[in-house]
């Protein structure tokens, strides 16, 4: 993996930030080439300005940011994989820095999940039960699907499976934003399954139901109590803005909405955001439109969780 995000210096450790770079492509359906995404991503924010009105300062903002090797891809399996996956993943996700992971396709959520099971918030830390309890985590999807299939083309662990084997794994909720395209399997799943939330794009973005929609999501995000980790699979986007993702769709999120996300769920107090990940990146081959998307959407979120940082040390130092 050639160049550190942002084209910043990078530092030795974890860091306060680690980008994590995760080449995993088994199980597309359709459009590939998320393998490349990572690198293109990576590629693309060296462009993405360095400002964000949210930092008193330029990013890194005082901050260590450390952008790591990428998965080395090994597994002679997909379970082998998705297990060298969460071996990649765990030295990360372990309440040592802030995690941002680079896809990748979406089914590399599960792996995620199971690492975040060492972290102190579900393994024993302040707040933690010891046994990696995943059941206080409300997961935040940005997707345009619902990723809620039981199986897909008889395999479980396929992408388009994802938030369902994120369930198994013991997530107690999820959110998901920006949904325009169900099978009746999953539409009947969201009808019965009280974990899953749906605010589907439609009712986001039409006009007879799209601001009173927006103000019900932006209450929900505010109304967050507990540790959550936000899964941005970039097809979320209206597919003018990600045209090479895996499989885009039309009537998506505008940008700014998922900017406007970003902030709202840092800025719960309540919500403790544990890490994030942007997928389904595939570098464009007639212009990089959206791996430059993919790289603003993840410094956004390396702002907003700054912020949150610098807004913790200002009210410690205030009370000291």
């Amino acid at each position: 993996m050639e160049g550190n995000f942002l084209g910043l210096a990078d530092v030795d450790g974890p860091g306060d930030v680690a980008i994590l770079p995760v080449p995993y492509e088994l199980t597309t359906s359709y459009g590939e080439g998320t393998v490349d995404g990572p690198q293109a991503c990576i590629a693309a924010s060296s462009q993405v300005e360095l400002y964000d009105p949210l930092l008193p300062e330029d990013l890194p903002a005082g901050f260590r940011l450390h952008t790591a090797p990428a998965w080395d891809g090994e597994g002679d399996s997909l379970a082998e994989q998705l297990a060298n996956v969460q071996a990649y993943l765990s030295y990360y996700l372990d309440g040592s820095c802030f995690p941002v992971v680079l896809g990748g396709e979406h089914g590399l959520l599960p792996a995620e999940m199971r690492a975040l099971r060492a972290h102190p918030e579900f393994a024993g830390g302040e707040g933690g039960d010891g046994e990696g309890n995943l059941s206080r985590l409300t997961l935040v999807q940005i997707d345009a699907h619902a990723d809620l299939r039981d199986e897909m083309n008889g395999e479980r662990a396929s992408h388009a499976c994802a938030a369902r084997r994120a369930l198994d794994e013991g997530v107690g909720g999820i959110i998901q934003i920006g949904v325009r395209a169900v099978s009746r399997e999953e539409a009947l799943f969201l009808a019965e399954d009280g974990r899953v939330e749906c605010f589907p794009a439609r009712d986001l973005l039409s006009a007879c139901s799209g601001e009173q929609g927006w103000s019900l999501l932006m209450a929900r995000i505010a109304d967050i109590d507990g540790p959550a980790w936000l899964t941005l699979d970039i097809d979320g986007l209206d597919g003018g803005l990600v045209p090479n993702t895996g499989t885009p769709v039309p009537g998506g999120l505008h940008y700014w909405q998922a900017v406007e996300l970003i902030e709202a769920l840092f800025a719960n107090p309540d919500c403790r955001v544990l890490g994030a990940d942007v997928v389904e990146i595939v570098p464009g081959k007639e212009g990089p439109l959206t791996e430059f998307t993919a790289a603003m959407l993840a410094t956004k979120v390396i702002a907003a969780h700054l912020a949150t940082l610098l807004e913790q040390r200002d009210k410690q130092e205030v009370e000291t």
